[in-house]
């Protein structure tokens, strides 16, 4: 398994990858995972990274890092998986790269929304060291869960 930086021809792993994980688990997108994936190039622009695991030809698993403000705050997102193909690791592995990213880039507090139902994300959240947070405003509807990590 590589990790690799994101690279146009996977654009569509990332959209497939992260729609049918939200369909599958919560029936439809909403408007923000539309602006999301309709502003992929921006984010990029602005300083946020995409990680994929790949085997060979094959796409196994893609998360998202991005600035959130100038204080040094960076959300982690956009963490799916190729629901065909064994993971063998790969979530975490590109969690931990869109984190490094992250890092390495100035980030002094990671950002993370999330579905408490979503026991496999949560797992690897906490094995990163993050905490449960409570927030006024969780964003999505089907946000009901927020984690940050102090770096």
């Amino acid at each position: 398994m590589e990790i690799i930086e994101y690279q146009e021809r996977y654009k569509d792993c990332f959209i497939q990858f992260n729609t049918e994980w939200i369909a599958d688990n919560f029936g439809s997108l909403e408007q923000e995972d539309i602006d999301t994936f309709q502003h992929i190039e921006e984010s990029l622009g602005n300083g946020g990274m995409i990680y994929f695991a790949t085997e060979g030809e094959d796409v196994l698993a893609t998360c998202m890092t991005k600035p959130l403000d100038e204080n040094g705050t960076w959300e982690l997102c956009k963490l799916g998986s190729n629901k065909q193909l064994p993971h063998k690791g790969a979530g975490s592995a590109v969690f931990e790269a869109a984190m490094n990213w992250a890092i390495s880039h100035g980030a002094k507090k990671l950002f993370i929304l999330s579905n408490s139902k979503l026991k496999p994300a949560l797992h690897i959240y906490e094995k990163y060291g993050f905490r449960e947070i409570k927030l006024t405003d969780y964003e999505y509807v089907r946000g009901d869960i927020a984690f940050e990590r102090i770096v």
